[in-house]
């Protein structure tokens, strides 16, 4: 194993060494607060998601994923990714499909003020890339007549990554996830989060959904507890009320047989 592991990392060494291309880390495009806001809710969630169910991943945000060789051009930064079988929580400045491995499963795209590059460019580069599945969603859609909340493009076959679904719809379910991606509120408040069950009616709860639901449940299992045990004096305090109303109706019978 030791052999195996210091031979691969010797063939790291030697096609970084021999790559001079430059492949930044980061690019000042500037974001603006909504969509920051959606995917600081929905990341977390997918990773909270994918481990409740066992799925080895890592979910990342806004982070260049580099797909062409010598070509720093050849990229994406997906709002929200998922990378299956790395890690959770591995710390990741790039991603290079050639050196690091496959490309991510899920991404989503948030648009934002180019429209025309979320629309038309980006799939064709989630293509090129080799997502299988991207998720569009539009925060503006009802701006234009043309424009649509959500767009859910597949990897079909040599088609590539096709669009197979366009609606206004609050929800569409991603194969890939196998849950729903939600949109929920509106305006400032609007956010998107996963829809669980066959129809993805019920939210997957946030990490603070969830704290507050076991205070809940523990709270509920205390009154619970001391709802037996009031139960529980009441019934004795019954019975001994009984058995002293038995014993003075016995005494008051004997007495009366004293006097007969």
């Amino acid at each position: 194993m030791l052999l195996a592991y210091a031979l691969a990392m010797a063939r790291v060494a030697r096609a970084v060494a021999h790559d001079p291309t430059v492949y930044p880390e980061e690019e000042n495009m500037g974001e603006e607060s909504l969509q920051r806001f959606i995917c600081e809710l929905l990341r977390p969630l997918i990773e909270r998601y994918l481990i409740a169910k066992k799925i080895v991943a890592f979910v990342g945000a806004d982070q260049f994923i580099y797909y062409r060789k010598h070509d720093p051009r050849g990229r994406v930064a997906p709002d929200v990714y998922v990378l299956d079988g790395v890690r959770p929580g591995r710390r990741i400045r790039t991603w290079k499909t050639w050196l690091d491995g496959a490309p991510p499963s899920f991404a989503l795209e948030v648009v934002s003020g180019d429209v025309a590059k979320d629309y038309e460019k980006s799939p064709e580069r989630y293509d090129e890339c080799g997502v299988r599945e991207l998720v569009v969603f539009d925060p503006d859609f009802e701006e234009e007549r043309d424009r649509i909340r959500f767009q859910v493009f597949r990897r079909v076959g040599k088609r590539g990554l096709v669009r197979v679904l366009a609606t206004n719809e609050d929800r569409v379910a991603s194969k890939t996830l196998g849950c729903h991606v939600v949109a929920v509120g509106a305006g400032e408040g609007l956010r998107l989060r996963l829809g669980v069950g066959k129809d993805g009616d019920e939210l997957f709860p946030t990490e603070a959904e969830r704290e507050r639901g076991e205070k809940e449940r523990e709270r509920g299992e205390k009154e619970r507890e001391r709802g037996e045990k009031e139960r529980a004096l009441l019934d004795v305090s019954r019975e001994r009320a009984a058995r002293l109303a038995a014993e003075e109706e016995l005494e008051r019978l004997r007495a009366k047989l004293k006097k007969g």
